[in-house]
């Protein structure tokens, strides 16, 4: 980005100021957030318990929507499952819903493989996609313990991250959860399973750059798509085409001038929807279990969207 290249001389440049032109719209989104009924509506109750199965087996008491949206209240206010059990069945009371809110026990039994009822706003014209990738904690308690008694630290894990952004609406259109050993370009074909809309601009860091990510999006969203990756300092020509023009390009205006005229500056975008993840949700992860961290992700995903579609802010530079 911009300023690695004018770390030494980063104080000499004015910070930009921006202001946000549709304030009372934003300020009751925002407030918005915080209504239950966005989260909890009445038209819920027929689709709250499980429909009869035909096969043969045990039958479920309640249903995945069910399941979602007691584990969505979880991640939108941080609640451990217990409390939110008790909060879901106080919601219900007040409204006045004769429903049986599932145990806590249930709760994280079912969240493991839950399917996620995807409700994205369909794209009416390909899309730019932004792609990148974050670090989540696994929380295992504390160090006091460690500290206080001379025990043996345990050892940290993470959870790996990977979203893709539609740059015009905001939305994450994907998303997956990995291990700390899965790299970005090893995960992009399974992310890009999530999109169902058409992709004709692809953005994403130096991580991504080879000749794997361009063989999976031509084959994917066709040899019609403009992939924008920076090529390392010692990149030289290959294969690809469109590579071997950003490599001209560099050599003969330099990299800021790539980025400006590329547009690749808008990968930005990306990293600001990865900070507002740690903002909102956390920077890390509730449940212990890898196959319930992914559904926990993704019913965070789906939050944050469902965030979005209520209002966004829209900013004007001022200076």
């Amino acid at each position: 980005m911009p300023h690695k290249f004018n770390d030494a001389r980063r104080n000499k440049f004015p910070k930009a100021k921006y202001r946000v032109t549709n304030c009372p719209d934003y300020n009751e989104s925002l407030r918005r957030r915080g209504d239950v009924n966005i989260w909890f509506s009445e038209d819920v109750v027929e689709k709250w318990a499980s429909p009869r199965r035909k096969t043969r087996g045990g039958q479920s008491r309640y249903s995945d929507l069910a399941i979602e949206i007691c584990l969505t209240l979880r991640v939108v206010f941080r609640l451990p499952l217990r409390q939110t059990q008790g909060f879901v069945r106080s919601v219900a009371r007040l409204m006045g819903v004769d429903i049986v809110v599932p145990d806590f026990s249930t709760l994280s039994r079912r969240g493991k493989g839950l399917k996620i009822a995807e409700n994205r706003r369909a794209a009416s014209k390909p899309i730019t996609l932004i792609v990148d990738s974050t670090g989540l904690k696994v929380h295992r308690g504390d160090n006091w313990h460690e500290e206080k008694y001379g025990a043996r630290k345990a050892r940290k894990t993470w959870r790996k991250l990977h979203i893709g952004l539609d740059r015009e609406t905001g939305d994450i259109v994907a998303s997956k959860l990995t291990t700390e050993h899965v790299g970005d370009e090893t995960a992009l074909p399974e992310l890009h399973t999530d999109i169902d809309a058409d992709v004709s601009r692809f953005l994403a860091d130096g991580a991504y750059d080879g000749q794997g990510v361009v063989d999976c999006l031509e084959s994917r969203f066709g040899s019609g798509i403009e992939i924008i990756i920076p090529p390392p300092k010692n990149a030289v020509r290959g294969e690809n085409a469109q590579r071997n023009r950003h490599v001209a390009a560099i050599a003969k205006h330099g990299r800021m001038n790539w980025q400006a005229e590329t547009g690749y500056n808008q990968r930005s975008q990306v990293e600001a929807q990865i900070g507002r993840w740690k903002q909102v949700i956390g920077d890390g992860l509730q449940a212990r279990d890898f196959g319930r961290q992914i559904a926990e992700a993704k019913v965070a995903a789906k939050a944050l969207n469902r965030m979005t579609g209520l209002g966004r802010a829209m900013y004007e530079r001022v200076i």
